[in-house]
Order: structure tokens, then sequence, then C-alpha cells
């Protein structure tokens, strides 16, 4: 049994990796801003902690005695009203967690980076060997590389860490956030009328948790794991939901230029309105950048293969159900 504590423990990441090591008999601690809406949240045997990844104290008070530290959490939007919340949350966050667990002598660091930290080419397989050393788009993506660069000097500072590199990940957990989830919950529901052009890479959440728990098991320090099943176009995805839910569609795509004329005007209003645009730069520039991660380091070290999309979206799609987020079956 070890002793844990981990960010993120209520969103579509880190909720299964703290229920899984719950089962596993690991005394789970989880850093929480809202006590009290946490424990409506997080799974069954975990104890909420309050403080903030941004405040230094609140993360030395939970960070001592733990023996592992599974940093999960930041934000994945890829639009704030003030951009600078993305250093505050995903950089500083990530340097207080990394700072806190080597000076409290933790056995091992988990951080939950991302494939946005790599360099690929539009529509080809990549893997974990190269880092973009060019300065991502989105102020989203910087602050990944940033945070990313940030646990990298700690690490070499010391403290024992291992990077598990997510594509989008959908699957059940008890709360909707920004991301796959609810994308696949507005198509089960028929509130999608067009779609973006291109796609993402997928993963489920299930084979995101028990990629975390076998590397921090298992792995050599410093190995990085890109954790993915296919690349989707958002047409693909459509489909495959609306085969299996009586209320979704299957929208048309649309055009690039369209998106684009979207996209700006969007932004322009979002500066009157304080609102989110109808279509992020960053959402948009994601997902017609075509990356085609690979996982196959995760597959032949660890073990972990990836569940099969049909399969995953099957559970995910009755857990919605569930938990009457779309129509019952």
């Amino acid at each position: 049994m070890s002793k844990v504590l981990i960010t993120g423990a209520t969103g579509t990441v880190g909720f299964p990796i703290a229920r899984d090591l719950v089962a596993r008999g690991d005394e789970v601690r989880a850093l929480v801003r809202d006590v009290e809406r946490a424990r409506k949240l997080l799974p069954e045997g975990v104890e909420p902690v309050p403080g903030d990844v941004a405040d230094r104290r609140s993360v030395d008070d939970a960070v001592a005695g733990s023996e592992l530290v599974f940093h999960a959490a930041g934000l994945p939007e890829q639009w704030r009203l003030d951009p600078e919340d993305f250093q505050r949350v995903n950089v500083g966050g990530s340097r207080n967690l990394a700072e806190a667990s080597l000076a409290a002598g933790v056995r091992r660091f988990v951080y939950t980076s991302t494939i946005d930290v790599f360099a690929w080419t539009p529509g080809q397989p990549f893997d974990e060997s190269v880092l973009d050393p060019e300065p991502r788009p989105t102020y989203y993506e910087r602050s990944k590389q940033d945070a990313d660069r940030i646990v990298v000097g700690v690490a070499e500072r010391g403290l024992d860490t291992v990077f598990i590199h997510p594509s989008a990940v959908y699957g059940p957990v008890p709360a909707l956030f920004a991301g796959a989830n609810d994308f696949l919950v507005r198509l089960a529901t028929g509130r999608i009328p067009m779609l973006l052009p291109g796609g993402m890479p997928v993963v489920y959440s299930e084979d995101v948790a028990r990629a975390h728990i076998e590397a921090a098991d298992r792995a050599a320090s410093g190995s990085r794991y890109i954790v993915v099943d296919r690349y989707m176009t958002l047409a693909e995805m459509a489909a495959s939901v609306a085969d299996r839910e009586p209320e979704a569609k299957n929208p048309r795509v649309m055009p690039l230029a369209v998106a684009k004329a979207v996209m700006a005007g969007g932004e322009a209003i979002a500066k009157l309105t304080r609102k989110p645009p109808l279509i992020a730069r960053g959402e948009l520039e994601f997902l017609v950048s075509h990356p085609v991660p690979v996982a196959g380091r995760l597959r032949d070290e660890l073990g972990v293969a990836a569940t099969p999309w049909e399969e995953g979206l099957a559970a995910t799609l009755d857990h919605f159900r569930g938990q009457g987020w779309t129509s019952a079956a």
C-alpha cells in the first residue's frame, strides 16, 4: 500500500486513476478546491484535501507524507477570457506540484502531459521521440510545453518522474467537462448542427488510468508514454454515435473557409460578451493539424493495449444514459 496524492481526481483523467488506486489498496488523498463539491464526485475511499495547485502553501501541505504524486489537474480548454489562466494553472500548478514533491522526498511523480508537446507532420504517425522545439500556436499548447519543460527541469534535479501523454480522453466519469465527453453528449442529443473539419486521436479513460498506474509502478525514470487508440475524423465519430443513439444526427462538415470565418467573428464577439466563441482558434487549429500519435511504447514496455473505439464508445454512451445526460434506451 502506498500513500498517494492526486490532483484532478474529479476529472476525466484523474477520476479513474484515483478509483483504481483505492481498489488496489492504496491510501489516496485528492487536492481539491471545493471539498463539499468534491465529495459528491470523488471515487469512494478518496480523501479530499482543500487546496489549489496555484497556491504553493496548500500544495506543500497536501504533498507532505506522500510516496506517490499523480498530477492530472489542468485547464484543458482552448479558450479563456484571461489567457494568463493557462500560465497560472497549467504552468504554475505543475511547478508547484513538482517542486513540492522534490522537497518532500516523494518516491515518484507521475505527470499528465499531452500529445501537444511533440513534433508531428499532419497525417503522419509520430511517437514520443521528438519534443517540438518551437512554440505551439495556442495559449493552451504553449502552457503545456512550458509546464513539461519545468517538470523536466525538476526531474533533472532529482525528482523521479514519468510522463503520460494522453490524446483526447472519453469515458464514464461522474461529471462533464470541456473535451471529448462533452462533444459526444452533444452529438448524442442532436445539439451539433454542423461538424468542424478535421479530427482527433481518441483514447478510453480506463486505458489512461491503467497507463498512469503501470508507469508509476514499473516505468524507468524519465520515460514518456503516449496513450491513444486511433485517429478519427469528427464525421466518423458522429456516425458512430448516430448508429447507437436515437436522438443523434449525422451533421454535415463545415467547409474550412467557413469555419475560419466563424472563428474570427466569434473571437471578436467574445471580447465584448466575455463568453467563449462558437469556435475557438485553438480547437480548430488542433483539429485540422491531423495529429496521428501511436502508442507502441506503452504496449511494448508496460503491456497496456488500447480499448477499441467501438467497445469504449458503447460503454461510455451507456454511462451517459445512466447519468441522464442523454435519452434512455
